[in-house]
């Protein structure tokens, strides 16, 4: 995501919702514009992307060994394949893509799947996620210019192993469709519209993967403490939302039954795009940043931003992610 706005973050932590000092670490050098991470505790890896470089890259968790490959356009999300670890489906521009990929050599094999957003020529994907019956929940969002983001030209799709031919239109209009998350109870749905600046909490149906009756259980522009914009979007174990500001400089803990904001972690990048739980015991908050939109004066200021970051002394950790299970194997195009 990139969008032109002053960044103004104020960071405060309530004493009272303190129960340590997180730990920040930086884990990988910067590249453009981290994003979509998910951690496979198959493999101890952590996958993310390179949007604007087309890479799609994996973190040793054990050996800090980074690896990457590029594909041919703006490439946002990747998921893991829950048959096989080395199968990932990528969205790539308005298309999505089924990769064979050992996450550290080259891509053995690539198709494409489906291409949406017929009556938007210059959306591109920009976030997605498989739910716990791996279904590919996965959001479009309007041409970005100098002007800022094309309003209303984003739609959430849906695709399943009998609509991928055809993914269902589920959210629209919608400006950048961002964060996605289910409660552990799986009847609450989680998304970000992050020119709304809100999270809505949705119904949801397990069973269908229908969603219903919407309501914003966080507004950001309420906390004159914070800054920035609402992106990427992870859950806890007691089902509290872990959500990244971008322009925000942090990651925020919102109790999304109180709507309250329970921590706030400063990272030192202000383009904060998304976060994952991950590590071996699922306790590690891994946050993905971004420079590409910094001026030369911001990079300077800012030498980390675009990193990877690992989060500890949460006193928490997260939920393992699902798996996509719309493809079983792919033969190359």
């Amino acid at each position: 995501m990139n969008l032109s706005i002053v960044f103004v973050c104020v960071i405060h932590i309530s004493k009272a919702v303190l129960f340590g000092t997180p730990a920040v670490h930086q884990v990988t050098e910067p590249i453009d514009h981290a994003e979509g991470p998910i951690w496979d505790c198959r493999t101890g890896l952590l996958y993310f992307v390179d949007i604007f470089e087309g890479r799609v890259l994996s973190y040793d968790y054990f050996t800090n060994e980074l690896n990457a490959v590029r594909l041919y356009g703006n490439t946002t999300p990747v998921i893991p394949s829950h048959r096989d670890p080395n199968l990932f489906i990528v969205g790539v521009e308005r298309s999505l893509f089924a990769i064979k990929w050992d996450g550290k050599g080259q891509i053995e094999a690539k198709k494409n799947l489906t291409t949406v957003s017929q009556q938007f020529p210059t959306s591109r994907i920009n976030d997605g996620k498989a739910d716990p019956m791996g279904r590919v929940w996965f959001g479009t969002m309007g041409f970005e210019g100098p002007a800022g983001v094309t309003p209303n030209e984003g739609v959430l799709y849906l695709a399943s192993k009998h609509t991928l031919n055809n993914p269902v239109p589920v959210i629209h209009p919608v400006n950048i469709s961002n964060g996605m998350a289910w409660n552990r109870a799986l009847n609450k749905f989680y998304y970000i519209d992050t020119l709304t600046f809100t999270v809505r909490e949705f119904d949801y149906n397990i069973r269908n993967g229908n969603i219903s009756n919407p309501r914003v259980v966080f507004n950001v522009t309420e906390h004159k403490n914070l800054g920035g914009f609402p992106d990427g979007m992870a859950i806890d174990k007691d089902d509290n939302l872990w959500i990244a500001l971008y322009y925000g400089g942090a990651v925020i803990k919102v109790n999304p039954t109180t709507r309250c904001v329970l921590q706030v972690v400063a990272i030192p990048a202000q383009c904060v795009s998304s976060v994952a739980w991950g590590g071996p015991n699922l306790d590690v908050l891994f946050v993905t940043t971004s420079r590409h939109a910094l001026s030369a004066a911001d990079r300077l200021m800012q030498p980390a931003a675009g990193s990877v970051f690992a989060v500890t002394n949460l006193d928490t950790r997260g939920i393992r992610a699902s798996f996509a299970n719309i493809i079983d194997k792919i033969d190359s195009d």
